[in-house]
């Protein structure tokens, strides 16, 4: 059995980043932690909102194909789109965990 198409699941190198161990930062004389050029948690997220954007960009070609005759393959427009959609909906729910986690930190007593 072949499959219909292929489908492009979240970048899995991108989560396994968040399980990796945390090294400890260095601090200077002054008790400042130096400015470091590694990868953020900022930078993972770019990535994965870049990779919601190109599944609606793919869903988009995939139906504007369709829809002008130049393809005849419906079924990997549909599947593109629910594709794009629920990536799209993961990302809100993390959005939301993290401004709930944040909304959190900001009620706590010092």
């Amino acid at each position: 059995m072949t499959p219909i198409g292929s489908i492009n699941p979240l970048s899995a190198a991108s989560l396994a980043r968040i399980d990796a161990p945390i090294a400890k930062p260095a601090v200077d004389l002054a008790g400042t932690m130096p400015a470091t050029s590694g990868d953020g948690f900022g930078t993972m997220l770019d990535g994965l909102v870049s990779t919601v954007e190109s599944k609606q960009d793919a869903a988009q070609l995939a139906t504007r194909q369709v829809l002008l005759g130049q393809s005849s393959q419906m079924h990997q427009s549909v599947i593109a789109m629910q594709e794009a959609s629920v990536a799209f909906s993961l990302m809100v729910e993390v959005r939301n965990k993290l401004v709930d986690s944040y909304q959190e930190l900001m009620r706590m007593q010092v």
